[in-house]
């Protein structure tokens, strides 16, 4: 037997605030299910209440969704295409084509949401005091992205591959947490970079929705380990609306298609002879 706290626990015990079942009742979080959550309680806030197991204020509510709307779904990424040609491969397995969709979340689609609110959290963990005003913020934004430019690496959240002039998922999230009085340390970071990369790169670079959105999970003080979660989590409802839109209107043959009939027969290339 093993001991946790002042409690035995036993090959047998399982401790779980989460769900469990009775013949009679199914239990969430402490409240019945049917009760006390179904059509009572947002499919949002819910993901928000399992992952913290506290029950989120209105204010967290909206700034929660509103990310969760953000990353959703941007069109013909890599994540939708490979969902919809997983489904033309495999139609009869839409867990599939989800999986391989969601598979796809990494460190230049999704996974920014990650990095950047790692990256946030780490520069705030070795400050303090925190600063007060817009002067203080961008001078640590400054020397960390001077930092970090020095070192050779990519600052998260810079960048965007369509929005060159500005993601507008960026100020209205901003505005959003303003409102709601969310606008926390790592959004103060995150907007000071914004204002002070310049200065270090030379050029001006969007703050993109998948870094704002890292940075305003991490205020609402959900785990850094998995926004990238709540990412896919958003994703997964745009990955099922892109299937729906398959059903209706199918592309995926068309993009098959268009490389299969449009490849053409090179000589072999060994890997090392012309590559590092």
């Amino acid at each position: 037997m093993a001991r946790r706290g002042a409690a035995v626990v036993t090959p047998e015990d399982y401790p779980t605030a989460l769900g469990a079942s009775s013949p009679t009742s199914i239990t969430l979080l402490g409240h019945d299910l049917a009760a006390d959550v179904m059509g009572e309680v947002g499919f949002g806030e819910l993901a928000f209440w399992l992952a913290t197991q506290r029950r989120a204020s209105r204010g967290e509510v909206r700034v929660f969704e509103a990310v969760l709307a953000a990353l959703a779904d941007h069109g013909f990424t890599p994540t939708a295409i490979v969902t919809r040609l997983t489904y033309l491969s495999a139609p009869d397995s839409v867990q599939g084509a989800l999986a391989a969709g969601l598979l796809g979340g990494g460190s230049r689609f999704l996974g920014v949401t990650e990095d950047c609110g790692r990256f946030l959290a780490g520069v705030l963990r070795e400050r303090d005091p925190l600063p007060s005003d817009d002067a203080g913020w961008d001078a640590l934004a400054l020397e960390t992205v001077t930092a970090w430019r020095e070192s050779g690496r990519r600052v998260p959240g810079l960048g965007h591959h369509v929005h060159k002039d500005g993601d507008p998922r960026t100020p209205r999230l901003f505005e959003i947490a303003a409102e709601e009085g969310l606008f926390g340390p790592h959004l103060s970071l995150f907007a000071a970079v914004g204002r002070v990369h310049p200065r270090v790169l030379g050029r001006t670079l969007p703050l993109n929705g998948a870094g704002v959105c890292g940075a305003a999970l991490a205020d609402l003080g959900l785990p850094l380990e998995l926004l990238r979660g709540f990412a896919l989590l958003a994703r997964t409802a745009g990955l099922i609306g892109q299937l729906a839109e398959e059903l209706r209107h199918p592309v995926a043959n068309e993009i098959f298609l268009s490389v299969d009939l449009n490849n053409r027969s090179v000589p072999p290339d060994p890997y090392g002879e012309t590559h590092g």
